[in-house]
């Protein structure tokens, strides 16, 4: 098996799939959680080895991003739970609420706390 198919769970993706990726990410072009412009994932909220009739629909799809920036890889804590063997069906919902904690996050400025 090839190592898309290894991903797919042997489903074979649309031929269409690199289109509806390339648009999506031309008007979703941030990690929906941390605002990452690299390695940018679009994942499936149902997934795609449960759900292949949904795969080319937008409303099913979310950016996340792989980059690890600030220590999160997006894609795999949310939108896996941590294990790519897993989903979280309430991927939307738990990136709404880490986004604004991310957002408003406190800094450290001149050994003070600041919060937003």
């Amino acid at each position: 098996m090839n190592n898309e198919k290894a991903k797919t769970h042997g489903k074979a993706r649309s031929k269409e799939w690199p289109k509806v990726r390339k648009d999506y990410l031309k008007k979703h072009p941030k990690c929906f959680i941390c605002l990452g412009i690299t390695h940018l994932n679009v994942h499936h909220v149902q997934s795609f080895a449960s759900h292949p009739e949904l795969e080319l629909e937008e409303s099913n799809l979310i950016t996340l991003c792989e980059n690890k920036g600030g220590g999160i890889n997006c894609h795999l804590a949310f939108g896996h739970l941590g294990n790519f063997k897993s989903i979280n069906k309430d991927v939307r919902e738990d990136a709404k609420i880490w986004r604004l904690k991310i957002l408003n996050r406190p800094k450290l400025i001149k050994g003070v706390w600041v919060y937003p």
